[in-house]
């Protein structure tokens, strides 16, 4: 029998309970005011809370407002709350914080009854939407285990998002938390996550798509749609449970959506992605360049991967895609003819300095430098590249596994044959398509702007310009002979002629162009002599050694794509070299201007020479049985009936093959060669120019002409000087001229 509690024990015991309360709302209090006050660590400041800090993509924009790809240490994206699916909004609203539009950062209510509610299931945790901002934002710290410094890291949330919900208006922190909550696969934010997952844009989600992405939220690796579907579609359904529960869908809507399958649409994203890679790692060099000059307004510096930059460029993101499939179009049969040239030869026979290149590759190849950092012999480490393994190679039918020996591998890429393209505004400069190789991921050196090979033919119209500036005209007629050109404390220089592809006899300057006659072209670099053409190639933009020797005429000069298309621009822009401009403007994350590019531009030839230049490239076009006839008759790749003019290039051995194409509006240069000079075509009618790099400029012109959105017209012709040209270009008038028979103004304008 229990003994009956006197009032005054009742009254002490109620003493006592009061005072276990009192005390713990005074530690409350007091934790509270200490975690203030910055004794538990550092809040964030006034200033923090304005300015929040998060690792965003930079984005690299085209100048037809796509996206052409991302700088980043997390594949972040922000959004403005207008370019966010309401559905996106309401499924978070509706699982993670129902009483968010009325609560001021905490919710007293949902912190005292989330015991009960998960206890009938309802799955919801005691943060608030604007608590768990304030961890994403301002604390670096994972959860703790120890009971009294979580206590600590809540109160610090707590604290902060009520600060937040002091300055910011509801639709900002729920922008600002589907900026940065993590999504799995390195994927943050929900632009970047509706993207990745739905190749689809935030603002277009549907509900059942916005309740996939948002169930990832409590656990991106257990509730991954990729690894865990039938887990994603079971938590999918509840949170469009909770959509119908809220009123945000009809329970009719909700039942709809359940009943459809995850309909994903994954490709994770990595910085190689996309449009232009190589460009991208280009253009990444400069920009970090650039940023190491500027500051921010506290003194901080620009971090590339983590401030969310906009960096516009001059790229045309369709123009791109045309020049990257106009390569792959032509370069997978090309591999073929090439293959075929070489099919049953013993290569270490027929190629010079074959065992020192492949020694070479595989001391420089990626598996030879990690097995050498793990500590392996040169023995061993030659072993095992002799020994078969499963390799991940490239192909132009996509990437496969081949079992080969690695040794084999480092064969196998040697003989893959490489290309760039990249063309260009002649008046602005402007970049506007840019394919530095065949494959960024397994090939990633650059040879648009930072490989050099050696121009071949590409180099005649220099010295015809020289001469044209000393009053030669383009039908100057030289007889096609070969000659040999003697230079002071120098051997005697005789260039080399096919038989096949010499025409004989008495030609003009302009049909040795169109044919590129060797021997004529060495007879007016005799006139002319080297060091003024040399002179005129570095003013047009060359910036690799230029040795004034007679054999720059035939192009035994080392130039980049780049620069070579630039310097043809000269033509077309009427005498003028505008730096090639790919970089427009960086604007930080808010809009502001960080950096602003202006080309230089300068007059380099006189502008009648320049008009009677692209009237010369144009023969190589127009005159049958010229070096770039083909772009008037091949079907597929030619065809053309417009302006158009250029010339082809090709090296000694057939080792490159170039063209460089004009039109009014576009300068395009194409290379093709071997990783190594040494590997070839192994003749020249497969080698040249004409065969190894026109073809891709042909099919790329053919997609831009045909997309008149582009604005580039077909029927536009090369624009004369104002005051006409002097020189005279109809070869029977120039003919008559010379044998006194009419009486033409020498001065005769076009």
């Amino acid at each position: 029998m229990t003994e009956k509690l006197s009032p005054q024990d009742i009254k002490r015991y109620n003493w006592y309970i009061w005072r276990f309360f009192i005390g713990c709302f005074a530690l409350v209090v007091i934790m509270i005011g200490l975690t203030a006050l910055g004794v538990f660590g550092q809040l964030p400041s006034l200033r923090d809370l304005e300015n929040p800090k998060s690792n965003q993509a930079s984005e690299i924009i085209s100048s037809d407002k796509q996206i052409l790809g991302k700088y980043y240490f997390e594949n972040r994206s922000s959004v403005t709350y207008s370019q966010i699916s309401p559905n996106a909004i309401n499924a978070l609203v509706a699982k993670e914080d129902n009483h968010f539009y009325s609560h001021s950062g905490i919710d007293f209510w949902r912190t005292f009854s989330i015991i009960p509610y998960n206890l009938i299931n309802k799955k919801q945790g005691g943060s608030t939407i604007t608590q768990q901002l304030a961890k994403n934002l301002f604390s670096s710290e994972p959860p703790a285990h120890n009971p009294i410094r979580r206590i600590v890291q809540k109160l610090r949330e707590l604290i902060v998002a009520v600060r937040i919900e002091k300055h910011y208006t509801k639709q900002e922190i729920i922008t600002m938390y589907l900026n940065t909550v993590d999504f799995g696969a390195n994927t943050f934010g929900i632009g970047s996550a509706a993207q990745t997952y739905f190749n689809t844009t935030a603002a277009n989600l549907t509900p059942d798509q916005a309740a996939v992405l948002i169930q990832m939220l409590t656990s991106t690796t257990r509730n991954s749609p990729v690894r865990h579907p039938a887990r994603a579609i079971a938590n999918r359904n509840f949170v469009l449970k909770r959509m119908a529960d809220e009123g945000f869908i009809s329970e009719g809507q909700a039942n709809e959506y359940k009943a459809k399958p995850l309909g994903l649409d994954y490709h994770q994203t990595n910085h190689t992605d996309g449009l232009a890679p190589y460009f991208r790692a280009v253009l990444k060099d400069d920009v970090k360049r650039i940023l190491s000059t500027v500051t921010k307004a506290d003194g901080t510096p620009y971090d590339i991967d983590r401030d969310g930059l906009k960096i516009y460029t001059t790229i045309n993101a369709t123009m791109q895609e045309y020049a990257e499939e106009a390569q792959r179009e032509y370069m997978r049969d090309l591999q073929v003819q090439f293959n075929n040239q070489w099919k049953g030869v013993k290569l270490s026979e027929k190629i010079k300095n074959y065992k020192l290149l492949i020694d070479q590759g595989m001391h420089q190849s990626d598996r030879y430098k990690e097995l050498k950092s793990e500590g392996m012999s040169e023995e061993d480490i030659v072993h095992n590249f002799y020994t078969p393994d499963t390799l991940d190679m490239f192909t132009w039918r996509g990437d496969t596994d081949m079992v080969m020996k690695p040794i084999d591998s480092i064969v196998y890429c040697k003989m893959l044959l490489r290309n760039a393209v990249m063309s260009m505004d002649p008046t602005t400069g402007y970049v506007k398509a840019w394919v530095g190789g065949i494959n960024f991921e397994h090939f990633k050196y650059d040879q648009v702007k930072q490989g050099a090979r050696q121009v071949g033919s590409t180099a005649k119209p220099f010295t015809y310009a020289v001469a044209i500036d000393n009053g030669y005209s383009p039908c100057y007629q030289v007889n096609n002979v070969p000659i040999t050109i003697k230079s002071p404390g120098a051997p005697d220089w005789t260039p080399r002629s096919s038989p096949l592809e010499t025409v004989p006899g008495m030609i003009t300057l302009r049909t040795a162009l169109a044919h590129s006659q060797n021997w004529v072209t060495a007879y007016m670099m005799n006139e002319v002599t080297p060091t003024p053409v040399m002179e005129l190639i570095k003013k047009m933009g060359i910036h690799t050694a230029v040795p004034p020797y007679p054999s720059i005429c035939l192009g035994v000069f080392d130039a980049t794509v780049m620069d070579m298309t630039a310097a043809y621009s000269v033509f077309v822009n009427h005498g003028i070299w505008t730096e090639p401009t790919y970089l427009l403007r960086i604007e930080d994350k808010n809009g502001n201007e960080i950096y602003n590019y202006t080309p230089k531009v300068k007059q380099v030839m006189n502008e009648q020479n320049a008009y009677v230049m692209v009237d010369m490239l144009r023969s190589v076009v127009d005159m049958e049985g010229a070096t770039g006839y083909r772009l008037r008759y091949r079907k597929g790749y030619g065809g053309f009936t417009n302006p158009i003019g250029g010339k082809t290039g090709t090296t000694d051995d057939n080792s490159d093959g170039w063209f460089i194409g004009i039109t009014p509006k576009l300068v395009t240069g194409v290379w093709t060669g071997c990783e190594n000079r040494d590997f070839h075509f192994r003749t020249t009618m497969m080698g040249e120019g004409s065969n190894s790099a026109l073809p891709i400029f042909g099919y790329y012109l053919k997609k831009v002409y045909a997309n008149q959105s582009l604005g580039i017209k077909q029927n536009l012709d090369f624009e004369p000087p104002k005051g006409g040209v002097s020189t005279v270009l109809d070869c029977d008038v120039y003919s008559q001229q010379q044998k006194g028979t009419t009486e033409v103004d020498k001065k005769l304008s076009f």
